[in-house]
């Protein structure tokens, strides 16, 4: 398929990126460009304009500070699997940046985009959630930060106003996380992928954060999960995995996994998390 016809503007800055956008009368962000363009090219989307935003200065790159991490927006997901910083502090960013696609899909695709797509299927979802990261938005009407856990709201729906766009993603690194995935073979995609990411001390739980994607309508917390694990030691984890989909609502149903497959399948792959992140 080929797209309808539209004109192409690269951004110099994220102000002139919003500005840009604000001018188009119906135009779009594009940086790595692995969510829009496909549905471009069936039409289901179908821009007057886009705005190139993936060369703007600063709007990419890896950086700590203060105990905290912040990943630019345009960051490619190769960038954030190769980078020293985050297999050294934060693993399961990295990890599961392995796990996205094929090695065009991470070359150019970047997480900015993949977290304002938000499909149901997408990895860093879960691994944003699992970590409590905030989501650094800016638009026409200045800079608001949203916690993860209230950005994803909906199928393919997040809480991202008209002429905004992410800029950073930031978050406390946290070593004892694991990311677990049931990948369908094609795409790479999840089938269920879950994100676990733990206090530990003196070889008992403390703490628990646990995403969800691939199995529901957008990315979630298995709120009761964590709960169940908060006090366990690690050959307790089995029994508290158990029950982990006890309390999905909608799961998902297609070509690739029925929802009662899916629903078998979410806690075999939260140990398989959860046991990844007592490992570190």
């Amino acid at each position: 398929m080929i797209p309808v016809a539209f004109e192409y503007q690269r951004a110099t800055s994220v102000d002139d990126a919003i500005a840009k956008l604000a001018a188009s009368g119906g135009g779009k962000f594009i940086a790595g460009g692995h969510s829009l363009v496909p549905l471009m090219k069936l039409r289901l989307s179908e821009p007057a304009q886009l705005i190139d935003i993936a060369r703007i200065p600063g709007l990419s790159g890896i950086r700590a500070s203060g105990g905290r991490i912040a990943i630019g927006a345009t960051t490619t997901h190769y960038e954030i699997a190769a980078s020293p910083l985050l297999r050294d502090q934060c693993p399961m960013m990295a990890e599961a940046a392995t796990e996205i696609g094929d090695p065009q899909v991470r070359n150019r695709g970047t997480i900015g985009g993949s977290i304002a797509h938000a499909d149901p299927a997408a990895d860093f979802p879960a691994v944003v959630l699992a970590l409590d990261a905030d989501i650094v938005l800016k638009g026409p009407t200045g800079a608001r930060t949203v916690k993860a856990s209230a950005f994803f709201r909906g199928f393919y729906d997040v809480d991202l106003g008209a002429g905004e766009l992410i800029t950073a993603i930031q978050f406390a690194p946290v070593k004892s996380a694991g990311y677990a995935k049931l990948r369908q073979r094609a795409s790479h995609y999840a089938v269920v992928g879950v994100a676990a990411a733990l206090e530990v001390s003196g070889g008992v739980i403390r703490s628990a954060r646990v995403g969800l994607t691939g199995a529901t309508t957008h990315a979630v917390r298995l709120t009761s999960l964590e709960a169940a694990l908060a006090g366990k030691r690690a050959d307790a984890v089995a029994a508290a995995c158990a029950g982990a989909a006890n309390d999905v609502a909608d799961v998902n149903a297609d070509l690739h996994a029925s929802a009662d497959y899916r629903k078998a399948m979410i806690p075999v792959f939260a140990r398989r998390a959860v046991e990844r992140a007592l490992a570190r």
